[in-house]
C-alpha cells in the first residue's frame, strides 16, 4: 500500500463531520494542547451529528461535502490536466476579484501545495499591508527558529536582598494567575507559587520579600499604535495578558502594567500557602546564573501557534515574535524581532523582498507582504520534509466551525467546514489567507489581500466567495 502523504492528512483535518473529524484530526498533528485536542474535543461531543457549528442553540448538521472528500484524497485521486484545472479557477475567481466590495487595490494566489505549481495569481508578488494574515509569517518563523515542542520558562530565583526572591519572566504568553485558565494549559502561577513555597519551607524560610525581573525584552512595551484593547503591552513577565476578567481573546482594557500586577498575584498566591510576604513587589534585576528555586513551562510553542491563529492572539502574536528574536540572537524588541523574522523566512526559501514585518501580530499599518509570501509558507508548512512547521495550518480556523472563521462559510457553503484560513481586519484593509481541498483532493493554498474598502464586512464576504469559489472549482 503507498504511503500517505502528511499533506494528504492535513488535507483530511479541514473535514468537519464527526469520524472523519475524530479520526483523522488526532492523526494529523500530536499537539495536545491547542486547536488540534479542541477540534478532537468538540468533535466528539457531538454525538451522531456533524458539519458547521450554527451556534449554541442548535446541533450543527451533518456535512454533505465529507464522503466526496474521503473518495478524493489520497494516491491516484482523480487530477485535470494542469492548463484546464488553472483556466476553470481563473474563470471562476475573476469577476469575483472585480467586486467593488474589495476595495480599490486587490492580489491574490493560489498554488497546489503539493506540487508548488501556480494556479492562479494576480499582483501575487505586490506587497500589501496584511493585517492578522501576517500571523501566519510570526508562526512560521518562530516554529523554524525554536520547533513545536519548545517550551517559554517563567521562574523564581533568590533575589540579591537578604530574603529576596524574583519572580522572573521568560515571555510565556500563556501564563496564568487563575487555578483553572479558561484559555487552556500553560505556565501558572499558582503551580510555582507551590513550588517555591514548598521549597522556601524546606530551606526553613517563612517570610520573603518579592522583586520581579521583566527585562528579558527590550524597547518599548506598547505596540506602535498606543494604548490600544486589541493587546497588552509586550512585556517578558505578564498573567492571562494583562486581561483583568475571564476573557481569552478579543479586544478588552488590559492592566497598564501586567508584570507588576503578575507579581502581586504571585505574591498573593505565596501568601496563600504560608509564606508571609514583606512589602510591596518592586522591579530588579536577576544576577546571571542564578539557580531557579522553582519553575513553570509554558504550552509547547505549538499549541501557542495554533492558538494564536485560532483566535488571532496578538499578544500571542507579539510574543512569538521576541522568542524569535531571542532565538536568532537578536535583541526581544520589535526591531530586533523585524530583523529576526525576516532571516528565518529567507531561510525557509520564500521570497521576502518588499516584505516588512514591523509587528508580530498585524495590528500596524507599516507590515508588509505579499499574497504569494503568504501561499508559499502555506505551502512550507503541508511539505512533507518540515513537520516542525505543521501547526502553521492545524492552527488555522476551520470555516463555519472554529475561531475567526467560525460563523464564515458556514452552513450550505462548499467551503464549510473544508477550509482553513487565516483572516485579516483593519479600518480598510481585508485579508484571507489558508488552504482548503479542492474538488478533485489537492490541497490548495490561497491568499487575497485588497485595500481601502469602504464597507469592512462587504469585503469579508466577498472574500468569503473567493474562497469559496478555490473550494469549489474543480
Amino acid at each position: 500500500m503507498p504511503l500517505v502523504k502528511t499533506w494528504q492528512l492535513i488535507a483530511g483535518s479541514a473535514v468537519a463531520g464527526l469520524a472523519l473529524s475524530v479520526a483523522v484530526v488526532t492523526a494529523a498533528g500530536p499537539w495536545d494542547s491547542g486547536q488540534r485536542k479542541a477540534e478532537r474535543d468538540k468533535a466528539a461531543s457531538w454525538s451522531v451529528t456533524g458539519g458547521a457549528d450554527h451556534g449554541p442553540e442548535s446541533q450543527p448538521q451533518a456535512a454533505p461535502s465529507a464522503p466526496g472528500v474521503l473518495g478524493a484524497i489520497g494516491p491516484g485521486a482523480p487530477r485535470k490536466e494542469a492548463a484546464a484545472a488553472s483556466e476553470g479557477l481563473a474563470a471562476a475567481l475573476r469577476p469575483l476579484l472585480a467586486d467593488p466590495a474589495l476595495g480599490t487595490v486587490r492580489t491574490a494566489s493560489v498554488i497546489d501545495t503539493a506540487t508548488g505549481q501556480v494556479l492562479y495569481e494576480s499582483g501575487a508578488r505586490d506587497a500589501m499591508t496584511p493585517a492578522s494574515t501576517i500571523k501566519i509569517a510570526t508562526a512560521a518563523a518562530a516554529l523554524a527558529a525554536l520547533g513545536p515542542e519548545h517550551r517559554i520558562r517563567t521562574t523564581v530565583v533568590p533575589g540579591a536582598a537578604p530574603g529576596q526572591i524574583l519572580l522572573v519572566g521568560g515571555g510565556d504568553p500563556s501564563l496564568t494567575a487563575k487555578k483553572k485558565s479558561p484559555a487552556g494549559s500553560g505556565g501558572s502561577l499558582v503551580a510555582l507559587a507551590g513550588d517555591t513555597a514548598q521549597a522556601l519551607k524546606a530551606a526553613g524560610t517563612d517570610t520573603v520579600s518579592v522583586g520581579y525581573d521583566d527585562t528579558l525584552y527590550t524597547g518599548p512595551a506598547r505596540h506602535p499604535i498606543g494604548e490600544n484593547p486589541n493587546i497588552a503591552p509586550v512585556t517578558a513577565l505578564a498573567a492571562d495578558e494583562g486581561r483583568p476578567d475571564d476573557s481569552t481573546s478579543g479586544p478588552v482594557d488590559r492592566t497598564a502594567d501586567p508584570a507588576k500586577d503578575a507579581a502581586r498575584s504571585f505574591a498573593a498566591l505565596l501568601t496563600e500557602r504560608g509564606i508571609k510576604v514583606t512589602g510591596q513587589p518592586a522591579r530588579a534585576e536577576a544576577a546571571d546564573g542564578a539557580q531557579p528555586l522553582a519553575a513553570t513551562l509554558s504550552t509547547p510553542l505549538g499549541g501557542l501557534v495554533e492558538r494564536m491563529l485560532t483566535n488571532s492572539d496578538n499578544d500571542i502574536a507579539e510574543a512569538l515574535a521576541r522568542q524569535t528574536a531571542l532565538a536568532s540572537g537578536q535583541p526581544a524588541s520589535f526591531e530586533g524581532a523585524e530583523k529576526a523574522v525576516t532571516a528565518r523566512l529567507a531561510a525557509l526559501g520564500v521570497d521576502v523582498s518588499g516584505s516588512r514585518f514591523a509587528d508580530g501580530s498585524g495590528l500596524g499599518r507599516s507590515d508588509k507582504v505579499s499574497a504569494g509570501l503568504l501561499t508559499g509558507l502555506l505551502a512550507k508548512a503541508a511539505d512533507p520534509e518540515r513537520p516542525e512547521l505543521r501547526p502553521v495550518l492545524t492552527g488555522l480556523p476551520v470555516a463555519g466551525f472554529t475561531g475567526t472563521l467560525r460563523s464564515r462559510n458556514a452552513g450550505s457553503s462548499p467551503a464549510a467546514g473544508l477550509l482553513r484560513a487565516k483572516t485579516g481586519t483593519l479600518t480598510g484593509v481585508n485579508s484571507l489567507a489558508g488552504t482548503v481541498v479542492d474538488p478533485s483532493g489537492r490541497l490548495l493554498a490561497f491568499a487575497f489581500l485588497t485595500a481601502n474598502s469602504a464597507d469592512g464586512p462587504a469585503a469579508e464576504k466577498s472574500l468569503d466567495k473567493l474562497a469559496a469559489a478555490v473550494a469549489g472549482t474543480p
